[in-house]
């Protein structure tokens, strides 16, 4: 198969994968610049970039790259880092096919209906679960599929997987409660819940009470979504987008203070300079 054509298929059906492409070559090397072969998280590839201990570095580079889920760059001297005969020199750029990540949203009330298109936009794969069915409706879910189901026994039937990512924000508490009871034990990337701070206080008490290990139900982002003091459904749903991506690219990084921001260069008078878009055309 062509690489190109597989890279598009491992991005339809979410098989985890990297693209691999040399970007610079310098002396005698096995191939040019553009050569490129996709690496599958199982170690499998279509394509080459040259074989032999090159590929292989390339390889181990690509699995760690699909983990952390961050492009990289490699660069390598042939012979002095990899014992090779041939003398050159390559580099290559090693990008993480980005499939779309799966989503189970419990509830399909306000705050779903305005969270479920920023998902989208975020490559997540959508699940909305509710046993509502005048709410779980696909004009006001069209890039989700829909269960008009029990929450509580679609949860129970979930799989461990490492890539999951499950959001609970249900129309009453204790279905929430009830809902991250049944998950927190499960193997997931990630599990949200709506709530006031008094509710979640209200929740760890009753799982300490119940003998859920702490290092449990800490997997639990709860109240769920970055603390931008939101109030409307549209803002909780920016807040969540937010956290979301934070979670993905792994940051944890406060804002920027505005002391840290480079002032303006003084001019000759001592008075700072304006701000370009102040200044009259040249």
């Amino acid at each position: 198969m062509d690489v190109f054509a597989a890279a598009a298929e491992a991005r339809r059906t979410g098989r985890r994968a990297a693209l691999v492409t040399v970007i610079g070559v310098g002396g005698s090397t096995p191939r040019a610049s553009g050569a490129r072969m996709l690496v599958y998280e199982d170690d499998s590839i279509v394509g080459t970039i040259g074989g032999g201990a090159l590929e292989h570095r390339a390889r181990r580079a690509a699995i760690g790259a699909i983990e952390a889920g961050r492009p990289e760059r490699l660069a390598v001297h042939l012979t002095q880092d990899l014992g090779m005969c041939c003398g050159g020199r390559m580099e290559v750029y090693i990008d993480p096919i980005q499939s779309r990540v799966p989503m189970v949203v419990f509830g399909a009330g306000h705050v779903a209906r305005a969270t479920v298109p920023l998902l989208h936009a975020l490559d997540f794969d959508v699940t909305i679960v509710d046993e509502r069915d005048e709410l779980a409706l696909p004009e006001a879910f069209p890039h989700a599929t829909l269960h008009t189901q029990d929450p509580l026994a679609y949860a129970r039937a979930l799989d461990d997987d490492p890539h999951a990512h499950w959001l609970v924000v249900t129309h009453d508490h204790r279905l929430d409660q009830d809902l991250v009871e049944i998950l927190l034990p499960k193997t997931c990337a990630w599990i949200g819940m709506i709530g006031s701070r008094a509710k979640v206080a209200r929740f760890f008490v009753r799982y300490r009470a119940a003998g859920v290990p702490e290092a449990l139900f800490r997997k639990l982002s709860a109240p769920v979504g970055l603390d931008l003091g939101a109030e409307t459904p549209a803002e909780i749903a920016v807040a969540i987008a937010a956290e979301l991506v934070r979670v993905r690219r792994r940051a944890d990084r406060p804002p920027l203070p505005l002391s840290a921001l480079p002032l303006p260069a003084r001019g000759g008078d001592g008075q700072a300079s304006p701000p370009l878009w102040d200044r009259p055309p040249s």
